[in-house]
């Protein structure tokens, strides 16, 4: 307790503490009643204290919602999850130490404090989401932006608890640790809510920048209730025509953000990319855009990004999924093709590499497992994604489960009664974050060999590129081999990506590596790869060749730091 907090209180025989004549260091003006309530509070001790707990709570809950947000961006933007959590997080609670010191000179006036403080939080929070994004999308940087973010907002939040603290005794006079043991108590319920109410409420119905201005205007409510209800008798004319008119440029400032913040995001992320945006989609699990450009030897170029990440490019994009299905499906056996092929694609929801299974009449199912329903919902029904995927998912061999992969796997019930299938198409985006680094784990090969795999299957990876991540590329095959794969690599040159390479694999019990062909008589319809093509594909320059690199598994995941250590050199 504060020395200004502790003037005038005379111990009671239970440690609570009662209030004595007040002083300078008193109780605040107005505290007439015995048990040291404000005039204005017009409420038992009791009450207004239950209220002012509620409000802390309030308060803790919408910090955890600030810095979930930020945490949340920085995966979508920068995709280095774990980082970012770290740098958020570290940061905050940093700042929330030099907050809670910075307050101590305000503990004299703590009603005119909380008004600046909360104001500030609840602009500063609120727009912290939407300023970040600003500066990676028109400056493009990114670190420099969530650091003065999270310092900013942590300070803030930071002189709450004190000036709390100090609000609450003048209500009831309590020795310091009981006060403090309620206080921290309404914090820690509300970190609670906040927590779960960023994930599964504010961020899939209103999205990380518009969540984050929902929590300013509770902040700003916050302060309402505590300067206009709690302690209204302790307001001067003057004090609260300034606390109205600051809570009101608050309350102004955020809904503004409201209002604007998806037209603002719309406008930010076309900075991202040189073309016109088309499609434009925020789930609960990624962002999905598709751009179009003018023309491209007169056809559009229609290009696919999830969180800001090039996926395909329609001027190329045959040459990468061509390579990525053919020599898998020339790859199983004659017995399987005879009775019908069964086809597992991991990812791939936007329906490329279904495109590329159907082709062959011996394929009797095929079964996608794609992470995003908007996804695959969008490959069905934008005309674009439609044009280029010949309407795959409208095939009646085709069986869509939106769901995460892994998960799915790993329930998939052993000991041969579940399906099985004779190639397994793995289709994942780069491992550029923990979430899809587990993906590339040898425990996940391992479940997809043990659990899905028919006998004599096979499966294909893509690996990314040897050239700019040749130790992500490498590593892949290592960690094939310590899950009980046989595996053979190969790459090809697709112009939007540059050197893009795969992985086709056999079980380690069979005597070699599946052989690379395109089928005899290779499937109707390939624009890009032939027998000639796949025999080139399996050599490799001196300089990209096969690497002493480390296996990935869901402890060590060494492909994250491979794959972020190549594209960065780039």
């Amino acid at each position: 307790m504060s020395a200004d907090g502790a003037a005038g209180a005379v111990p009671g025989p239970t440690g609570d503490a009662t209030p004595a004549a007040a002083g300078p260091g008193g109780p605040a003006a107005g505290a007439s009643t015995a048990e040291g309530t404000t005039s204005g509070a017009g409420a038992s001790p009791r009450s207004v204290r239950a209220l002012l707990l509620l409000a802390a709570g309030a308060c803790a809950a919408c910090a955890l919602v600030y810095e979930l947000a930020l945490i949340a961006l920085g995966g979508v933007l920068v995709g280095a999850t774990v980082t970012q959590t770290s740098l958020v997080v570290s940061l905050f609670v940093f700042a929330l130490g030099l907050g809670a010191l910075a307050a101590k000179p305000l503990l004299g006036r703590p009603l005119a404090a909380f008004v600046v403080v909360e104001t500030g939080v609840a602009v500063a929070g609120g727009f912290s989401v939407l300023a970040c994004y600003a500066a990676f999308a028109y400056a493009g940087v990114y670190t420099p932006a969530v650091i003065v973010a999270s310092l900013v907002c942590g300070a803030l939040v930071g002189a709450e608890l004190p000036l709390l603290m100090e609000l609450l005794q003048r209500v009831r006079r309590q020795a310091a640790a009981r006060a403090l043991a309620d206080l921290t108590a309404a914090d820690y319920v509300g970190a609670l809510v906040g927590g779960l109410a960023f994930p599964f409420v504010l961020l899939p119905l209103l999205g990380q920048m518009r969540g984050a201005l929902a929590a300013g205007l509770v902040n700003l409510l916050c302060a309402a209730l505590i300067i206009f209800v709690v302690f209204r008798g302790d307001l001067t004319r003057r004090g609260a025509i300034a606390s109205t008119g600051l809570l009101a440029a608050g309350l102004v400032a955020v809904v503004l953000g409201l209002a604007y913040a998806g037209r603002f995001e719309v406008s930010a992320r076309q900075q991202l990319y040189d073309d016109p945006i088309v499609v434009s989609e925020r789930t609960p699990y990624q962002e999905i855009d598709v751009t179009e450009s003018l023309t491209f030897k007169g056809t559009p170029d229609v290009r696919l990004y999830l969180n800001g990440d090039l996926q395909l490019s329609s001027r190329d994009e045959y040459r990468y999924h061509e390579a990525l299905v053919h020599p898998a499906l020339a790859a199983t056996t004659p017995e399987a093709r005879s009775r019908g092929l069964k086809v597992l694609v991991l990812g791939g929801g936007d329906g490329m590499a279904l495109r590329e299974v159907l082709r062959h009449r011996e394929v009797a199912s095929a079964h996608l497992v794609d992470l995003d329903p908007a996804m695959t919902r969008l490959a069905r029904t934008d005309p674009r994604l439609r044009r280029l995927n010949h309407g795959s998912f409208d095939d009646p061999r085709v069986r869509v489960t939106n769901g995460d992969a892994f998960n799915w796997v790993r329930d998939h019930p052993k000991g041969g009664t579940g399906d099985r299938y004779d190639a397994v198409i793995v289709d994942f985006p780069d491992p550029d974050d923990q979430g899809l680094a587990r993906l590339y784990s040898a425990e996940m090969y391992g479940m997809v060999r043990s659990r899905v795999l028919a006998p004599g299957g096979v499966a294909v990876v893509q690996s990314g590129s040897p050239y700019f991540a040749a130790d992500a590329f490498w590593s892949v095959g290592k960690t094939l081999q310590l899950a009980g794969w046989r595996g053979r690599p190969y790459h090809v040159d697709v112009p939007t990506f540059g050197d893009w390479g795969f992985w086709l694999a056999g079980p380690a019990s069979a005597p070699q590596a599946p052989p690379l062909s395109v089928g005899s008589p290779p499937p109707p319809g390939l624009r890009f790869l032939d027998q000639a093509t796949l025999r080139a594909a399996a050599t490799f320059p001196a300089d990209r060749g096969p690497r002493d690199v480390r296996p990935t598994t869901l402890n060590r995941p060494a492909i994250l730091d491979y794959t972020r250590k190549g594209w960065a050199d780039y």
